[in-house]
């Protein structure tokens, strides 16, 4: 179990381990391009292998890379919906050159469309992106929060979706995310609600499809649906529910990426380090 953080590209995706090293992550998490959209920096062969010696360098053991914010396989839009099947293909041959284990990406909405029409869209869509794809970099999709008609904050709809017959094939994996899951309503403040929770998971999606999980407190409780991360031990989760999840040994070999705010990342990588050697 390795501890990390979201890192900035600023000034070239090389220094992307530099910046990670430099706050204390073992590994981490970063966009490849702009998180909104845009010019996308090109990618070739001497910037992948700077990248890696870099990584190297920095004691960096695993990298992620994490989709932009607008991808949206349930939009009424067509631009959107077939762009976003585009740029997952794109950020997994990116990933791949790069040597990064994981892309992972939110699904969208069905506020435009509705589930009945919105789902069929959306597995297709996830067809056409994976569909073909050779590369190293497997493809994760990351539990939502659950506010309005977002997709993906329950375990059964993640399984749903990766085990459908059209995508069973394709070996999609999870992101946990502490915040979103608990603002979905599940709980880890206890041992045992931790354990109910992932044995829910085991029981829907399976845990060896659990592959990495972002790593945050909540401003919000446990089932309030909303998307707000918060410092580690500072918010509704609490250090006792991190703990929890450490302590099982069935995440073991699962890696956490921190998604808060710069301004004390330092101090919430020190304070999941501590709870680690306590575990």
């Amino acid at each position: 179990m390795l501890f990390g953080a979201h890192v900035s590209i600023a000034g070239g995706l090389p220094n992307a381990p530099l910046n990670a090293a430099k706050i204390g992550c073992e590994v981490f998490q970063m966009f490849s391009r702009s998180p909104q959209g845009g010019w996308v920096a090109p990618l070739d062969e001497k910037i992948a292998a700077e990248f890696k010696r870099n990584c190297a360098e920095a004691g960096q053991q695993e990298w992620y890379i994490h989709t932009p914010y607008f991808i949206n396989f349930a939009s009424s839009n067509n631009r959107i919906r077939y762009g976003s099947a585009t740029v997952i293909r794109q950020e997994l041959e990116r990933g791949s050159v790069l040597g990064a284990t994981y892309v992972m990406t939110h699904l969208g909405s069905y506020a435009a469309l509705g589930e009945e029409k919105g789902f069929p869209q959306l597995i297709e869509g996830l067809g056409e992106a994976l569909k073909g794809y050779k590369g190293s970099t497997q493809f994760l999709i990351e539990i939502a929060a659950g506010a309005g008609a977002v997709i993906g904050d329950t375990f059964e709809e993640l399984a749903k979706i990766i085990h459908h017959p059209k995508l069973k094939k394709y070996n999609i994996g999870i992101c946990y995310d502490t915040q979103h899951a608990f603002a979905a309503g599940y709980d880890v403040r206890t041992p045992k609600a931790a354990k109910a929770t992932l044995d829910a998971f085991d029981a829907t999606v399976g845990l060896d499809r659990l592959k990495m999980s972002h790593c945050n407190d909540s401003k919000i409780e446990l089932g309030g649906h909303k998307d707000r991360h918060e410092h580690i031990g500072q918010g509704a989760i609490g250090l006792a529910g991190f703990k929890n999840l450490f302590a099982d040994k069935r995440l073991k070999n699962v890696n956490f990426i921190l998604e808060t705010e710069h301004d004390q990342v330092v101090a919430d990588l020190g304070a999941l380090k501590k709870l680690r050697k306590k575990t």
